[in-house]
């Protein structure tokens, strides 16, 4: 690793890569551009074998590069990197993300004047069509009560253009790892992004977490970043079906209460095999309905290693209704009441005053 400045900067901006040296070409000069005097930016590299490191020490020596033995995945290659860097602030920021001038400064503003909020993320826009959102994260995220994550802009493949219609500062249930700042002294506090998980999920399984302890997540529209998205792997790739269906399940089985653990995963049993079906049956993808199966076989055999997890997570509960998933089933909504934008959903947080729905 390049020696770093002896004095402790208030936000460490960390980019994550694999092989993304055409990535890093591209939108690491915006990043550099746009967080001048405010941040240092590092690039964590996953043990790369193209040119990315290379590339890095000759067109970007302002750079502050980690070097990771091997390629370790999205959570734990983040959680050895920041485990190295000494700030106040952590930005796990995607290396196909191109920033805007003054990104940084309102969520430096807001979380300097909320201290319970422990984590942030700006509003994402499309790289490919720069008038809607994008998919991974939108304007703040949500999950339903059988898990099934959306966001304001995006419920299920329902992507909006964003006219401005999120552009107020909203809690949120979970901010995109694509772009998401949080407090290093709570990223601590949570263990960081859980390592088995990988790849995929892992920033809701941690966002979830952190608002189980009484912290609050908010998404912050002035700041606007673009994102190309899919990046690592393509949204039809097999694998990514598998690691979000187990890890979604994992998650469920970690952060539930006692009450709701059992009629959700009753549920999400039948949901996820007429899921699986009609990826063979309409779809023709076999790839992807062997991926749904492998994934309730996978989390079965591994859902004991993380009974522990439940216990110590139940246990720590700081306000179990603050950190509740939205109380209606986002497959009825979108499916049966044709539901296909955020405006269109009940109330996405508990204590929003708004009816809510029982299906």
């Amino acid at each position: 690793m390049n020696s770093a400045s002896s004095s402790k900067p208030q936000l460490a901006i960390v980019i994550l890569n694999w092989n993304g040296s055409t990535m890093l070409s591209r939108y690491l000069p915006s990043v550099l551009r746009d967080s001048q005097g405010e941040a240092t930016v590092y690039v964590a590299d996953n043990a790369s074998t193209d040119d990315s490191v290379p590339m890095l020490r000759q067109q970007f020596p302002q750079v502050q590069l980690i070097l990771l033995d091997r390629n370790w995945g999205f959570a734990e290659g983040y959680n050895r990197a920041l485990a190295t860097i000494d700030a106040e602030y952590y930005l796990l920021l995607n290396s196909d993300i191109e920033t805007t001038p003054g990104w940084l400064t309102p969520m430096l503003s807001f979380m300097e004047a909320h201290r319970d909020v422990a984590v942030c993320q700006p509003k994402l826009r499309s790289m490919a069509h720069r008038d809607q959102f994008e998919y991974a994260g939108a304007s703040g995220g949500f999950i339903d009560r059988l898990g099934y994550p959306y966001c304001r802009g995006r419920v299920f493949n329902t992507v909006e253009q964003d006219n401005g219609q999120y552009d107020n500062p909203a809690e949120v249930h979970w901010a995109t790892g694509a772009a998401l700042m949080v407090r290093a002294s709570v990223y601590r506090q949570v263990g960081g992004l859980d390592a088995r998980f990988f790849a995929h999920q892992e920033e809701i399984d941690m966002c979830w977490r952190i608002r189980l302890l009484g912290h609050k997540i908010y998404c912050l529209p002035s700041s606007v970043v673009y994102h190309v998205g899919g990046g690592t792997l393509p949204k039809a790739n097999p694998m990514k079906t598998f690691l979000n269906f187990r890890n979604n399940l994992t998650m469920l089985y970690k952060c539930l209460p006692d009450e709701e653990l059992k009629p959700v995963m009753r549920r999400r049993w039948w949901l996820d095999y007429l899921a699986a079906s009609q990826m063979l049956l309409l779809n023709f993808n076999w790839g992807d309905f062997r991926a749904v199966w492998r994934a309730r076989r996978a989390f079965k055999q591994w859902k004991n290693d993380f009974e522990a997890d439940r216990k110590a997570i139940q246990e720590a509960v700081f306000d179990a209704n603050h950190a509740k998933p939205a109380p209606f089933s986002l497959l009825w909504q979108y499916y049966i009441k044709r539901h296909k934008r955020y405006t269109d959903l009940p109330a996405s947080l508990p204590d929003t005053p708004s009816s809510t729905a029982d299906r």
